[in-house]
This record gives structure tokens, C-alpha cells and sequence, in this order.
């Protein structure tokens, strides 16, 4: 499934929650996340357990660049999260463990995440999740997620071009 998305540096998580409550974004809730990256020659691979959703397997390919980039990804249901966790370190080997509290809402398709990275700090993530992965369909949620970011007064020099699997990395040097 395709999305468009950006994350950006936000230290005013005070002010994302009142622009939320402005713009009449759905409270999802509070999440509890554990993402283990495991090594991968190409895309990503991580395991995310998660406080609200269980445990699940995301695949996924993106680039590193800069504004709302494409995402294509799978969400894969994990039942047995140690067992899964323990072959793909044997297999793979572990790169990077990230764990962070998410703040949830949502603005019809678009999902807005207010994440405090442990050791990294507050960040401010849109994903508009689209079906039709037509250039019109793409076109449109990178409108949609471009005015939002004027809405929370997000610059184009506080978006990340990386994961956190990178920021965490980068964080430890």
C-alpha cells in the first residue's frame, strides 16, 4: 500500500496537539512503540511491537529525500513476536532498536503522529495512506500533506530525510 509522508524535527509538541484539536483531528490514542530494524541490503525491514495494535512485520522501500516522499509498505501480522524477532536476528542480524511514545490522530486519510523518540526527542510525522497509486491519486496527497504542513508551520529545513533507524544511529556517534 502506498503513502505519501514526511517527518520533521518539531519541538512544540504543546502547539501540534492545539493545532490538531483546531483543524478537528480524530484523538486515536497513545501508542507504545518498539521498532527492530533488522539489516536489509535494500528497503527497510522492521518489527513493530506496538501497546495498541500487537505485533506486526513492515516491509518497506522509500527514499532519502527531501519533502512528502512515496512509501510503499506491507503490515504483516506477527502472532508468535518472540519467535519472529529471534529467527530474523539469527537470520538478518539486528541494526537498530528505536522505541517511542506516539500521539495518534487523524484528519481523514491522513495520519498524524506526535512521537517522542527515546534518545532522539520530538518529532512530527504526516502519512496519508492512499489506494489508487495513479500520479493523480499521488499528486493529491502530496497536496493534502503539503498544506498541512503550512497549518503546523513546519519548515522544509526541519524535515528528516532518513528513519529513525538513521536518526537513532546518527544520535549514538
Amino acid at each position: 500500500m502506498p503513502n505519501i509522508e514526511i517527518k520533521a524535527a518539531y519541538p512544540d509538541l504543546e502547539k501540534a496537539r492545539s493545532i490538531c484539536k483546531k483543524l478537528g483531528a480524530q484523538f486515536v490514542g497513545i501508542d507504545r512503540q518498539i521498532d527492530t530494524y533488522f539489516c536489509t541490503p535494500q528497503g527497510r525491514l522492521k518489527l513493530r511491537e506496538s501497546s495498541l495494535s500487537g505485533t506486526y512485520m513492515i516491509p518497506y522501500v522509500r527514499p532519502d529525500e527531501d519533502g512528502p516522499k512515496k512509501s510503499d509498505y506491507a503490515r504483516i501480522q506477527v502472532e508468535e513476536p518472540n519467535k519472529v524477532k529471534d529467527l530474523f536476528s539469527q537470520i538478518l542480524g539486528v541494526d537498530q532498536v528505536v522505541k517511542k511514545d506516539r500521539e495518534i490522530y487523524l484528519i481523514e486519510n491522513v495520519r498524524i503522529h506526535l512521537d517522542n523518540v527515546d534518545g532522539i526527542g520530538p518529532f512530527f510525522e504526516f502519512e496519508a495512506v492512499y489506494e489508487n497509486d495513479s500520479e493523480e491519486h499521488r499528486l493529491r496527497e502530496e497536496k493534502k500533506v503539503e498544506d498541512l504542513m503550512k497549518a503546523f508551520e513546519i519548515s522544509s529545513e526541519s524535515l528528516q530525510k532518513t528513519s529513525y533507524q538513521q536518526l537513532a544511529k546518527t544520535s549514538e556517534l
